[in-house]
């Protein structure tokens, strides 16, 4: 096996080997051009040579395929050291022309690094090896197996990171950093003193503008003293003459106030007649409204009593009408008798009449036929004996059509007498039906009245509860209003508003509504959403925010830009806008919270309160990280003397403002007024408040005069359990009623379904026996024929 050619650094002249692995004594391989030079045609020999050469290059025991330095020693593979040292040295021939010896030997377990026979420890050696541009760590000078392949597998950042140590670039890496901090800190400061720069000129623009307004200021309020005497002057002037034109008025209206108080007491002298008057018709009004109350009681009781006998009444008419129907049935079928008797007497006489025309007839014709009936004495002895017998036939049938027709007559008057009982019963059970139907119809009237008494007396008991509830505690309540609206006056009462400032906030607040209306992204002024935490704040506030305490804040710069082309086009006052998105505010610093020394020193922005949380970029530009102290010494103190390096805005409580640029600038009575904007809104708070009592003491006052109507309610209440008690017993007795009247329709239906068969058979036998009275009565006219049948032949008739 034959290495590849590598070639060696130009400056490597030769190795010398002594006691290393497989060399025995002393070996100087050289001079060194490639690995070839040295391995043999079939390769033997490199892994020891590589070795050699890792050994002396300052490799770890790791990279030489032993555990430890001592099994590097010719012969000790095999437990048989030869030596008890080995060494490996690499001569370099330096550009100058002279040489530097690296050695590397092994002295039982450790080893030593010599250059120039000098010994060195391994970072020096590392050192100067890196100086001749070999670089261990990076693996530059020798690649081992696989280092190729794991280079190639290598993401770009590790490659990155490999470069950098073959470059020894990493070496740089730490005054890289500080340089690059140096840098970020040079610029940051440089940042500073611009913006510090830039806060000056903007500070000393403000403190400008405050000195031209102190100034103006001054010179109004001179012109305004001159104007006041003139005004003083005027007055007085004019209250002269008005005191005379006064006077004169005053002993007019003196003589017409003696007339207004004589017509006075004669309107006081009626007006007490009237309320004597008025009091005793109050006194009848009550008295007559507790008899009305008693008579509707006593109605309310009677009131059951009533609908029972309106009941009975019904009933009984109801009844008559059905007496009268049955009167009217009676006299029809006693009409239809009287017809029928007329029409029997009238057939009786005409049978009398035919049989007297029969006779007449008779003796007629044996007058006209010259016969002369001359009966014999035997003859006529055979005819009266014939006569008789038919006598006695006729008699006994007679006597038979008597006996049947007493029979068919007690048989009518049965069937007459079940007929009137089932009429009755029928009648009755009529009778007892439209009774149960009518006392359905009380007991669903009952109900009705029950469910309707029972809803009333629940309403009126919850009016009752309420009543006692609000009568009970509006005297308390009223009290505990009254004392409140007292206070709340007195806080009023102190506090005086001008009208002049009331009506310039009024319309600033009108703009800020239409801006709200017309354009969606504009929040509100920044006092309006803001407010200190306490009242002692007010001034220090006030100060700092300055001109953007009526500032308006909006979302964007675009909109802010819309308002102020719609106050130019209604000619209106400029306003001041804070747009979220446009402004630079200045993040807190978290250190001037920690600020022990002097006391209660805080930041502006811990003493304010605001809402929307959204509008916290605008508080933070408009407070810039202002502090508060309790007076102007720790105010002074704060801004220029507790930080050597740096400076701060400070305010006190009265108002004495410390800026970084040294303006100092104090309080004054137009800081003063401008700071009573935070006690409107409290003002105003307490108005609501008022309002809220002054209702609520109206609606108390209305409840504790409800006593006359909670003895009403209970009045009524009191009647409407009666009622109730009367309708619950009236719809049980009703109840019981029907009960009873359907048992005895019950028993009447029994009744009327047993009168069916008795009348039914008593009509049979009627029927029957009519037969058997036609037949006697066709054989009772036959019995002179049959008889004398015989008789008349031999007369020859």
């Amino acid at each position: 096996m034959v290495l590849p050619s590598i070639e060696m650094p130009a400056f490597l002249k030769h190795i010398e080997v002594e006691n290393f692995k497989s060399y025995k004594g002393k070996l100087i391989i050289g001079p060194l051009k490639s690995f070839t030079a040295v391995v043999g045609p079939n390769g033997s020999g490199k892994s020891n040579f590589m070795d050699a050469i890792s050994f002396v290059m300052g490799e770890k025991t790791s990279s030489l395929r032993v555990k430890r330095f001592s099994e590097l020693i010719h012969g000790a593979s095999i437990g048989m050291p030869v030596a008890r040292s080995a060494s490996v040295t690499a001569v370099f021939e330096l550009e100058d022309g002279t040489e530097k010896s690296f050695m590397r030997s092994v002295q039982g377990s450790s080893s030593e690094h010599r250059i120039n026979n000098i010994l060195v420890s391994s970072q020096g050696y590392l050192s100067e090896l890196e100086q001749l541009g070999i670089n261990v760590k990076a693996k530059n000078f020798l690649v081992f197996q696989g280092a190729v392949e794991s280079i190639a597998m290598k993401n770009p950042k590790e490659r990155t990171a490999l470069f950098e140590e073959i470059s020894n670039s990493g070496a740089l890496k730490a005054e890289y950093e500080r340089l690059r901090t140096e840098m970020l800190k040079a610029e940051e400061e440089t940042q500073f003193s611009y913006q510090k720069k830039k806060g000056i000129a903007a500070e000393r623009k403000e403190a400008k503008l405050e000195k031209e307004e102190a100034e103006k200021y001054q010179r109004l309020k001179e012109e305004y003293v001159e104007k006041q005497v003139e005004l003083q002057l005027f007055r007085l002037f004019h209250n002269e003459k008005s005191t005379e034109n006064f006077e004169v008025s005053q002993k007019k209206k003196q003589h017409e106030i003696e007339k207004i108080e004589k017509k006075k007491e004669k309107a006081e002298e009626l007006l007490k007649e009237k309320k004597k008057d008025a009091g005793k018709l109050g006194r009848d009004l009550a008295k007559i409204e507790q008899d009305i109350r008693e008579v509707e009681v006593e109605i309310t009781k009677k009131r059951p009593t009533f609908i029972k006998a309106k009941e009975r009444v019904a009933h009984m008419q109801k009844k008559m009408e059905s007496a009268r129907k049955s009167l009217a049935q009676a006299r029809i079928a006693d009409e239809a008798h009287k017809k029928d008797i007329h029409e029997l007497q009238e057939e009786l006489r005409q049978v009398e009449e035919a049989k007297a025309a029969y006779e007449a007839s008779i003796a007629g014709q044996s007058q006209l036929q010259g016969r002369d009936v001359q009966l014999e004495d035997e003859q006529v002895q055979e005819y009266n004996r014939l006569k008789e017998e038919a006598g006695k036939q006729s008699a006994r049938y007679l006597q038979l059509l008597d006996s049947i027709n007493r029979e068919q007559k007690s048989d009518q008057d049965r069937l007459d007498n079940e007929g009137r009982k089932k009429t009755e019963i029928e009648n009755k059970h009529k009778q007892k039906g439209h009774m149960r139907d009518d006392a359905l119809k009380r007991i669903e009237k009952l109900e009705e009245h029950i469910r309707t008494s029972e809803a009333a007396l629940e309403d009126q008991k919850k009016l009752r509860a309420d009543l006692q509830s609000d009568v009970g505690t509006s005297k308390d309540k009223i009290q505990n209003l009254q004392r409140e609206l007292e206070s709340i006056s007195e806080q009023l009462g102190d506090a005086k508003v001008d009208k002049h400032e009331v009506s310039r906030t009024k319309k600033k607040t009108e703009i800020v509504e239409n801006f709200k209306r017309l354009f969606p992204g504009v929040y509100d002024r920044m006092y309006n959403m803001c407010e200190p935490i306490h009242k002692r704040y007010n001034v220090a506030i006030t100060k700092v925010l300055g001109k953007y305490m009526e500032a308006i804040v909006v979302d964007t710069e675009k909109t802010a830009r819309q308002c102020i082309q719609y106050l130019k086009e209604q000619y209106l006052e400029p306003e001041t806008f804070l747009p979220l998105d446009y402004i630079q505010a200045k993040p807190l610093k978290e250190r001037l919270r920690n600020i022990q020394e002097p006391k209660n020193v805080k930041l502006l922005y811990d003493v304010l309160h605001f809402s929307p949380k959204d509008i916290d970029r605008a508080v933070l530009f408009a407070t810039n990280n202002a502090l508060v102290c309790e007076t102007p010494e720790d105010a002074n103190k704060v801004a220029y003397e507790m930080d050597k390096k740096t400076r701060y805005d400070c305010v006190a409580l009265d108002g004495t403002f410390y800026q970084k640029a040294g303006i100092i600038s104090g309080g004054s009575l137009d800081l003063a007024k401008k700071a009573k904007r935070w006690d409107e809104k409290q003002m105003s708070q307490l108005k609501a408040q008022k309002e809220k009592l002054t209702e609520e003491l109206r609606e108390s006052l209305k409840k504790s005069r409800k006593e006359s109507e909670l003895n009403t309610v209970e009045s009524q209440i009191r009647g409407l359990e009666t009622r109730l008690k009367y309708n619950k017993s009236d719809l049980s007795a009703t109840q019981k009623q029907i009960a009873d009247l359907e048992v005895e329709l019950d028993g009447l239906q029994n009744e009327l379904n047993m009168f069916g068969p008795t009348i039914a058979a008593i009509e049979k036998t009627m029927a029957e026996r009519d037969q058997e009275i036609q037949n006697i009565k066709e054989k009772m006219n036959n019995v002179e024929d049959d008889v004398f049948a015989s008789f008349c032949e031999q007369i020859g008739d």
